[in-house]
């Protein structure tokens, strides 16, 4: 009997991973519905939480491949931004912190109104700001989207998901000061991790490319050799306890402009992308609880609704100024909607840190269950309004 429990948890993950992958591919045919819903409605269903055929994912291993799966989506983020672009038009920027500032203030009068704890709801506010870039990125790879609303849909992810990280550092910064009274602890929990993180990023982008140019590698394939920077740039920054979001979007930041193109490369890193994809997405749905979504249901419904018009409302405003109508300034607020992946791997980096909020935090465990299935639908449909996916693809 011993021998059975035992193979059946050595088998959990791998079993969970090929019934994501095989729901997602057969879904995705029979709905047109994104595969990454799926993997997280598995994910979810099997969790120890609900069925309980997955352990919990609360170990240290697994919250460590499922940032290494974040880290090589956040890189292709990072190496989409083009810095000229934003040069050359600044309302890209004022969008970005209009539609960030209007959902903060937003999620934290809701949760004020529910009665949540200052900090409680400065957390929730920081942390509603996001968008995530996971979703995002793999939805556009699965659906092939190219254009202008495609384009800003990444850019406005990338910065607004740096700005959540920064404010919710400096709010857990904040109550660890209250609590302690240390200011160096709440200073490292903010600014220092920050910065570290950052500067981590951009010498891993100047230090690749430098090593490709002399091992004469830029014109050919460099997926392995930038999914092994990746994962080295992921685990150090788990075990410094820094912020891996922060790095791996520098890493790409900087790796684009410094010349590295990377066209030669598979998108989405190919085979080793999807299969990271299938284990993010499974470990983001067998994160999230039911019991906890449960007891903030009400209040996760309210920062659902009220973090879609803010973005909408702060979006919208400024497309004219930044070049594009306002009915794709609509419909790109509608594509900023996910959040879950980014969320629960912040707060399960928070719990790496010493500092669990994730109990605190009940409203967004239920805002997280509804946008990890939501989420990537409104991408995909967003972007299929648009007409930035292919029309072989198009219903």
């Amino acid at each position: 009997m011993g021998d059975l429990n035992t193979l059946v948890t050595d088998l959990a993950w791998p079993l969970t991973l090929l019934l994501a992958w095989l729901a997602g591919e057969f879904g995705h045919r029979w709905s047109g519905l994104p595969r990454i819903s799926i993997y997280a409605v598995v994910g979810f269903v099997l969790a120890s939480t609900q069925i309980g055929l997955l352990p919990s994912v609360s170990s240290n291993g697994m919250l460590l491949l499922a940032n290494i799966a974040f880290g090589l989506i956040l890189f292709e983020c990072g190496h989409r931004i083009n810095l000229q672009w934003l040069r050359a038009n600044p309302w890209l920027g004022v969008t970005s912190l209009a539609e960030s500032v209007l959902t903060f203030a937003a999620v934290f009068a809701v949760a004020r109104w529910f009665e949540a704890t200052p900090t409680t709801a400065y957390l929730l506010a920081a942390l509603s700001m996001a968008t995530s870039p996971a979703a995002v990125v793999r939805v556009i790879i699965e659906e092939r989207n190219s254009g202008q609303v495609t384009e800003r849909v990444l850019h406005l992810a990338a910065m607004n998901s740096v700005m959540a990280v920064f404010v919710f550092k400096v709010v857990v910064g904040m109550a660890v000061f209250q609590t302690s009274g240390n200011v160096w602890d709440a200073t490292y929990s903010s600014l220092i991790v920050l910065s570290a993180s950052v500067v981590l990023g951009a010498l891993m982008g100047i230090l690749m490319p430098a090593l490709l140019r002399n091992l004469r590698r830029t014109h050919q394939d460099s997926t392995l050799a930038f999914a092994l920077a990746i994962i080295f740039l992921v685990v150090l920054t788990h075990s410094l306890k820094l912020s891996p979001v922060l790095a791996t979007l520098t890493f790409g930041l900087v790796a684009r402009h410094r010349r590295i193109v990377l066209n030669p490369s598979q998108r989405g890193f190919g085979a080793l992308g999807d299969l990271f994809a299938v284990l993010l997405f499974v470990f983001i749905g067998a994160a999230l609880d039911w019991e906890k979504a449960v007891v903030g249901i009400e209040i996760g419904l309210a920062i659902v609704v009220v973090r879609l018009i803010a973005k909408i409302a702060g979006i919208s405003m400024f497309a004219h100024l930044s070049g594009i109508s306002w009915r794709k300034g609509v419909l790109l607020g509608v594509a900023m909607t996910p959040l879950s992946t980014f969320v629960i791997l912040v707060l399960e980096q928070t719990r790496h840190l010493g500092i669990d909020l994730i109990d605190q935090l009940a409203p967004l465990a239920a805002a997280a269950l509804v946008l990890e299935i939501l989420g990537p639908i409104l991408v995909q449909r967003a972007l299929i309004w648009v007409r930035e996916t292919p029309n072989d693809k198009v219903n």
